[in-house]
Formats: structure tokens, C-alpha cells, sequence
């Protein structure tokens, strides 16, 4: 038998790949057209922000119950269906005519649909993979730095020349035709056993027994305060605080980050990996450097008047996001149970994208009152506590709770 040139379990990762560059390129399109569609639907900064703030909310609610679907459905078919449902709502997007469309078709369809991917996706991968695992789910997570840098250009650029609408008819009709490929190559990992299905609230409790994971789900949800609140808002930040083009701004509020962010995220997921069967704490610890080291830059990236000291503190912002992001769900799952794993990515995601669901409202409103500086400036205090949380469970907490796995890699 010839032995393939791309091992199933890497292929995987491509195709996944893709799938989370629309899922989070898909997002991005909003934020990018923000200052085009509040003149052309004459919308306010705080109804922009309760738009995002929306999606999230629905974002945030319906992902735990879409972990657990996943723990017990095949997850091609919760992936096929999620990239199906989030390509239809962003193509949809282009056809809204105010407030009320925009939060139906943007805010609950699209938010719904890309509930589903996520929990289901990172699963499988930690299926897959298990001493390349936070190598593979750092790979995964790539697409989202390049996806929300490339959609940041691409949408500003097509809104410029050819109206916002068009930005989400393209992401849209490009999601739709990943569709296709997904529903004839995806396959789920050959389970060993059938699992039980259990009631979500005992599952609930086989997670939550755990302090670490309390500690993990307050952390996350910090930094996803942090993350959507600058996703949303810097791409404004920079239009109309350094006066740049719509293009520029959507570009470079994005490109320094998030490039930084790909080089974090490999050097962290490259070195927790290899620590990581000598030293327990390693991958806990690699989240605790990110946390920490990303503060001081997320107040110096809104506080300067220099604009490419900016950029110096948003990629050093970056870099650090990075690093903790090479360990996300790889921590998680040193404390909780294979067949848990998925409802965990859902529980905790949820958690943390209610939390920061408020952000671009809160942000909204700050901005309107004291202007967008001190907003984004205060956003570094969340990090810090993030940070905090993280020490406690790394002093206190994660020596009880360490699940010592020792499953098999599938091939």
C-alpha cells in the first residue's frame, strides 16, 4: 500500500484551516466597513457597537450547546453545516438596508452559524493529534491571524471601490464554494469506542469540578473582552485618530498584530510542545507569559501620538497574543477528559464571548464620551487580570486537576 504524501491527520489541518479563515474573515468584514456603513445606513457608534455586541451574544450562547452536540454528532457534518450557514449570513449582509436587518442577518444568523465551527473543529484536531497537538491546533490558529488581516484589507478595499455590499457578496460566495470541497474530503477520527451520551448538565459538572478550568474560562474571557474590542474599534482608531485611508487603517490596524501573532503562536505551540512531557505546567505557563507580557503594549498602541511607535507596541501586542493563543485549548485539555473536550471548547467559549460581547458597546459609549484613546487604553487592565487568573491556577490549582493522558496518537 503507498504510503500517502500528506499524512489524513495534516490534510486535516489544511482543510480546517481554510474553513477557520472564512469563519474569522467572515467577522472581520463588519468591523473594516464600520465608518462606510455608518454613513450610507446613518448609524450611530453605539448601534455599530450593540451589532457586534449582538453577534457575540449569540456567539457566546449558543457555542456550549454546539461543544456538546459535538462531543456525541460527527463533527464533519456540524462543520459542513456551521461554514453553510455563516457563508449564507455574510452574503445575506450585503442585501441590509438599516438597524434591524443588520442585527437579524449579521448579528443572529451569522453569529449562529459560526457557533458551531469551533468546538467541533478543535476536537477533532485534538483527536488527531496528540503529541503534535499544540503544534497542529497553533497551525489551526493561523488562519485566524491571517484571515482577519486579509479579509481587513480585501473588504476595505473592495468597500472603497465598489460599496460595502460587495465586501460581504465576495466573502460570502468564497465560503460557499469551501462548502463543496468540505462535504468531499472532511472524515472524522475512527472512534475506539462508542461514547455514552450524558445529560449537559453532568457533563457541565465533570468540566466545572475543576478549578483550573474556572481560572482558564475567567482568563479567556479577558482576553476575548481585550480581542474583540480592538478587532472591532482599532480599524476606526487609526482612520480617524492618524487620518488614514479606509484601506490603510483596516490593513495596517490588523497586519502588524496578527503577523507577530502567526510568529507567537508557532514559537509557543513549537516550544510547550516539546516541554510539555517533562514539564506539566509548560503549556499553562506558555498562556500566563502571553497574558502578562501583552499589557504594557495594548496601552501604549492607543496612548501614543506617534503612529508607528503604534505599531511597534500593536505587533509586540501581537506577538504575546500569540503565545498564549499557542496553548488555548491545548491547556484546556491537560485537565479535561477526551470525551469532554469538545463541550469544554464550547462552555469555555461561551463564557468568554458573553463576557466580551459588551466590549464594542461599552467601547461605543466610551468613545462618544471621552474618545476612543482611553477606551482602548483601559482594555490593558483586562489583560492584566487575565494574567492573575492564570497565576492562581498555576499556584494553586493545576497539580490536582492534570489529566495524565495516556491514549494512543491516532494515525
Amino acid at each position: 500500500m503507498r504510503k500517502k504524501l500528506i499524512p489524513y491527520k495534516w490534510e486535516l489541518i489544511i482543510i480546517l484551516w481554510f474553513s477557520y479563515f472564512f469563519n474569522q474573515g467572515d467577522r472581520q468584514v463588519f468591523n473594516v466597513v464600520i465608518p462606510l456603513l455608518k454613513k450610507d445606513l446613518h448609524l450611530s457608534d453605539v448601534e455599530l457597537g450593540m451589532i457586534a455586541t449582538i453577534f457575540t451574544i449569540v456567539y457566546g450562547c449558543i457555542v456550549p450547546f454546539a461543544g456538546y452536540a459535538s462531543d456525541f454528532i460527527k463533527r464533519k457534518w456540524i462543520i459542513f453545516t456551521s461554514l453553510l450557514i455563516f457563508s449564507l449570513g455574510t452574503l445575506l449582509t450585503g442585501f441590509s438596508v438599516g438597524l434591524f436587518s443588520l442585527v437579524l442577518i449579521r448579528g443572529i444568523v451569522t453569529g449562529g452559524g459560526e457557533a458551531f465551527y469551533y468546538p467541533a473543529a478543535t476536537s477533532m484536531i485534538g483527536d488527531y493529534h496528540h503529541k503534535t497537538r499544540a503544534m497542529a491546533l497553533s497551525i489551526h490558529q493561523t488562519s485566524l491571524y491571517i484571515g482577519v488581516v486579509a479579509s481587513g484589507f480585501i473588504a476595505a478595499y473592495i468597500g472603497e471601490h465598489f460599496g460595502w455590499r460587495f465586501s460581504f457578496f465576495s466573502f460570502g460566495i468564497g465560503g460557499l464554494i469551501l462548502v463543496i470541497y468540505i462535504f468531499f474530503r472532511i472524515k472524522d477520527v475512527p472512534l475506539k469506542q462508542v461514547i455514552e451520551r450524558q445529560p449537559i448538565l453532568f457533563v457541565a459538572k465533570k468540566i466545572f469540578v475543576k478549578k483550573t478550568v474556572w481560572m482558564l474560562c475567567i482568563a479567556f474571557g479577558g482576553m476575548v473582552f481585550v480581542n474583540i474590542g480592538y478587532v472591532t474599534w482599532m480599524p476606526t482608531f487609526y482612520y480617524e485618530k492618524f487620518h488614514l485611508s479606509l484601506s490603510e487603517a483596516g490593513f495596517t490596524s490588523m497586519f502588524f498584530h496578527f503577523s507577530l501573532a502567526f510568529i507567537g503562536v508557532l514559537i509557543g505551540g513549537k516550544l510547550s510542545d516539546k516541554f510539555a512531557f517533562k514539564r506539566k505546567k509548560a503549556r499553562l505557563e506558555t498562556e500566563f507569559i502571553g497574558l502578562l507580557g501583552g499589557v504594557p503594549f495594548i496601552f501604549i498602541m492607543a496612548y501614543t501620538t506617534n503612529l508607528y511607535i503604534s505599531y511597534a507596541a500593536l505587533a509586540a501586542f501581537g506577538f504575546f497574543r500569540g503565545v498564549y493563543d499557542s496553548n488555548l485549548f491545548a491547556a484546556v485539555f491537560d485537565v479535561v477528559e477526551p470525551e469532554y473536550r469538545a463541550t469544554s471548547v464550547g462552555v469555555m467559549t461561551s463564557f468568554a464571548f458573553i463576557t466580551g460581547a459588551f466590549s464594542p458597546l461599552i467601547l461605543g459609549i466610551i468613545k462618544t464620551n471621552y474618545g476612543l484613546s482611553i477606551g482602548i487604553e483601559s482594555l490593558s487592565i483586562c489583560y492584566l487580570l487575565s494574567a492573575l487568573m492564570l497565576f492562581f491556577a498555576l499556584r494553586y490549582f493545576f497539580k490536582n486537576d492534570y489529566y495524565n493522558e495516556s491514549n494512543l496518537e491516532v494515525l
